[in-house]
């Protein structure tokens, strides 16, 4: 057991992010462009009302929003949350039919309460040639009353679907983690000191919200909602929307790998955690139900690696399952905490790089490596994903993107395995590899960063 006691044990309150605040479920194809938005525009539509009974409303959206929030379906989600809709109760089969009505209507039920006019164009804005102060995410809610001052409330999507209004900074709180820790090498301190595992930590940290059989509750959930999605990408059928005329393939892999025998033949290993994560990321660019891990658009890595363990590795356990999330969810505490996970402000290595270095932690741990090995995979999965730009053709979470969580989830077994053949030694450390993707995100020029201005998405013609 941890002691609370132990001089490490700190309490800080930038400290104080849980797996629900990283692990959250949603529907797709973005947790930054259509998570976010739908949370803000649905707790907008919450505090407006609290105001009085408001006659009109408007959304506008600004930069990285803008330039591909309608490849994003932002749009789609400010309707959604406006009209009382949550990413973690939508039903995905009816978004359709419920944009659809308003958008006939040109009227829209506020929380589900109050009648105003919607029409897009006029009270939903795409400012593509501004960028608020902020974040690169921006937000900028109206709500007008007969009698009263209008109410206004800028919001920022800050990665994972996580929302913050009026700044860029997450919200303190009054939640004391027994053992804080807020750089990898505080985390492994802890290790030492207590004894016991990075999973351990996370586990102790968590009973500041629950109790360990709502955690295990928890965090089966989230593994099931991995795999139901990975067995929906593999049935799902004929193209993804957007325009690109993507055409699904995981069906078609899976049962080209059916049917070529046992998966204990080590040449279909690969093929096999690649169309795990082909499955997933196409569910999300369908605007399924995915778990953002870190985030919608690396949705599909950590889900593949975790799979791959528990099809692939010998004695596979739900507790192993449980480790591996616990201990990726470490990893990814650390990014949130000392960088970000957006790519608006990282470029895709904070995403898909992000991803990658969770999984091959939580891999790493699953297979019982010490917590010096956890660190040095996790440092290995980012490390060769540093510089990863995020420029998806036409604005759209399909290419690079899809293909992209295929690499990231064979790069995490590679950085698990390669940790697991040393004693955790190495030159660079997760803290310093978090600092230079921090560094490398903030000298990338915007237009690699998810604003669909540069790269594939202005050398590829999106036909």
């Amino acid at each position: 057991m941890l002691d609370p006691a132990n001089p490490r044990a700190r309490t800080q309150a930038e400290a104080t992010i849980g797996l629900a605040d990283l692990f959250t479920i949603g529907i797709g194809p973005s947790s930054s462009h259509t998570v976010g938005p739908m949370r803000a525009a649905a707790a907008f539509a919450e505090a407006a009302i609290d105001r009085g009974t408001p006659t009109a409303v408007s959304c506008e959206l600004f930069g990285s929003l803008a330039l591909t929030g309608r490849g994003h379906a932002t749009d789609i989600a400010v309707l959604l949350g406006l009209a009382g809709h949550r990413p973690e109760a939508v039903d995905p089969d009816a978004v359709a039919t419920i944009v659809s009505t308003i958008r006939a209507e040109q009227t829209l039920v506020l929380g589900g309460h109050v009648a105003v006019p919607f029409v897009e164009g006029r009270h939903l804005i795409f400012r593509e040639d501004r960028f608020l102060p902020a974040h690169p995410n921006g937000m900028r809610f109206v709500a007008h009353y007969a009698n009263s001052e209008p109410y206004e409330s800028f919001v920022y999507s800050i990665g994972g679907g996580a929302i913050v209004e009026g700044g860029c900074e997450p919200p303190q709180t009054n939640v004391k983690l027994p053992f804080a820790f807020t750089s990898g090498a505080e985390l492994l301190a802890v290790g030492e000191a207590q004894g016991v595992s990075i999973a351990d930590i996370v586990r102790a940290n968590e009973a500041a919200w629950r109790d360990d059989a709502e955690t295990d509750a928890f965090i089966d959930s989230l593994r099931a909602a991995m795999s139901a999605c990975i067995d929906r990408g593999c049935r799902g059928e004929g193209e993804l929307p957007g325009g690109l005329k993507v055409k699904r393939r995981a069906r078609d892999l899976h049962q080209r790998l059916i049917a070529r025998g046992p998966r204990s033949d080590p040449s279909l290993v690969f093929d096999w955690v690649s169309l795990w994560a082909l499955a997933v990321n196409e569910e999300n660019a369908a605007g399924g139900r995915v778990v953002t891990a870190p985030t919608n658009g690396a949705a599909g890595v950590i889900p593949a690696v975790l799979r791959y363990y528990e099809t692939f590795c010998a004695a596979p356990t739900p507790a192993g399952a449980r480790t591996f999330l616990l201990t990726a969810a470490a990893i990814g505490f650390l990014y949130k905490k000392r960088a970000s996970i957006s790519a608006a402000e990282m470029g895709c290595q904070g995403e898909v790089g992000v991803a990658c270095s969770m999984a091959a932690a939580g891999l790493a741990a699953a297979l019982g490596a010490t917590n010096a090995q956890i660190e040095n995979a996790a440092e290995i999965g980012m490390e060769h994903n540093l510089g990863l730009t995020c420029d998806p053709i036409g604005g759209l979470v399909q290419i690079p993107c899809i293909e992209r969580n295929t690499m990231g989830a064979i790069k995490a077994i590679n950085a698990a395995y390669l940790a697991l053949h040393g004693d955790g030694s190495h030159i660079v450390s997760l803290d310093a590899v978090i600092e230079t993707m921090r560094q490398t995100g903030e000298d990338m020029r915007s237009k690699y960063k998810e604003t669909a201005q540069g790269g594939l998405a202005v050398n590829v013609v999106a036909c």
